[in-house]
């Protein structure tokens, strides 16, 4: 079996994420966090209070990423962005969870602005955008960016199921006639002891739901892999009666402790070797398009000490600035060269205050990735991509 390596217009996307904008998370933006014993978004609402949280975080809406930043995004080569949100964009009449406390309705309203302004400047500077629900009600991973850290509780509660389709119907119908609109996700990296079979169920719901607004012409349906084999879902939402879906992996390099420990001859390897295989099977045998929604220059703090594991006539406690400047443009391209194979990729994250190798706006101007709009790396650039397109065909 085999499927194209593109949308059905034929469009390659290679985009990035604009997380910790729209759904907090403190390790992008410490400074909102300042002393607060808050940890998630759920948590920094409920601890401000409605009137002090709206204060806030209408500020950060306005000003973390505007529309300079996607005509910086267009220069740079960008074709789309991937937005996440809450399950709250709607405002009030989400489910209650007992971490809102007492506050029935703690979340900020407004988000919905952001998102029409999105879409807005995302048509002025020709960027695709793809909505990804991110934090859905009960939290679906007891991740920081579902909304509420160490709670799982999204597979548990038919309300919670039935608001996030509710929530990204409504979405549906009201950016289905926007030329900007490339694809809808069903929910955001849901946990991996979430039941298959529940995940199925969910996704096709997503699916109906979409399409009773969203031609398969002209929207991709997303879905996210939930942290296992994407064999668990052979035959599942397949064409002809199921068209225009793609299937979201997410890769990193500094979670597990196999990563942790890996050298960075390591991580260049397996990003080029391993994922590069990994994306010709997948493609090959899915019957999907295939994004890598999440991918970034992170690696563990302990990789800067295990540059090189053979014996040599010096003994550096750690890489100096050329070493991490080569070692990191090095893991980009390995990255980029393997993901370049599928419908798209989205870097996580495009801004950051604090975490450069999280950033992607910092890691073009570092040079660690190609940034198509300064003319002396186009040349190279675009050897790059060609070779990259040949391996993929």
């Amino acid at each position: 079996m085999t499927t194209s390596t593109v949308h059905e217009s034929g469009r390659k996307l290679r985009g990035v994420n604009l997380g910790g904008w729209l759904v907090l998370e403190k390790w992008i933006t410490p400074s909102l966090f300042t002393g607060l014993e808050a940890i998630d978004e759920t948590s920094y609402c409920v601890e401000l209070g409605c009137a002090e949280a709206t204060r806030r975080l209408h500020r950060h809406w306005n000003t973390f990423i505007t529309r300079k930043d996607f005509a910086w995004l267009k220069r740079a080569g960008i074709t789309a962005v991937r937005l996440p949100f809450g399950h709250w964009l709607f405002g009030k009449g989400y489910p209650y969870h007992r971490s809102y406390q007492e506050v029935r309705y703690p979340y900020v309203a407004g988000g919905l602005k952001i998102v029409d302004k999105v879409f807005k400047w995302a048509h002025e500077f020709g960027l695709g955008v793809v909505l990804d629900l991110h934090a859905a009600p009960g939290c679906q991973n007891g991740f920081d960016n579902g909304g509420i850290c160490g709670v799982c509780e999204w597979h548990t509660s038919e309300e919670y199921i039935q608001y996030s389709l509710d929530v990204l119907e409504r979405l549906a119908e009201r950016y289905a006639a926007h030329p900007a609109l490339y694809g809808i996700q069903a929910v955001n990296e849901p946990s991996w002891d979430i039941p298959t079979d529940l995940l199925k169920r969910y996704t096709e719901g997503a699916y109906e739901r979409i399409r009773r607004h969203c031609p398969p012409e002209q929207v991709t349906v997303v879905f996210h892999d939930g942290f296992r084999h994407w064999r668990e879902y052979a035959g599942f939402l397949q064409e002809p009666e199921f068209r225009n879906v793609a299937i979201d992996i997410h890769r990193y390099g500094c979670f597990l402790k196999d990563d942790i420990d890996r050298d960075i001859f390591g991580h260049i390897k397996k990003s080029a070797v391993d994922w590069r295989l990994e994306a010709d099977e997948i493609i090959n045998e899915s019957g999907y398009q295939v994004y890598c929604g999440e991918w970034s220059l992170g690696l563990a703090r302990k990789m800067v000490s295990l540059w090189e594991k053979e014996p040599r006539n010096y003994e550096p406690e750690e890489m100096d600035e050329f070493q991490v400047a080569a070692a990191y443009r090095g893991y980009a391209a390995a990255q980029l060269l393997s993901f370049e194979k599928y419908a798209g990729w989205f870097f996580w994250t495009y801004r950051t205050e604090t975490r450069p190798e999280w950033c992607y706006r910092d890691c073009v101007d570092q040079g660690f990735i190609p940034d198509l709009g300064r003319p002396e790396q186009l040349a190279l650039t675009r050897f790059v991509l060609d070779w990259a397109r040949n391996q993929a065909a």
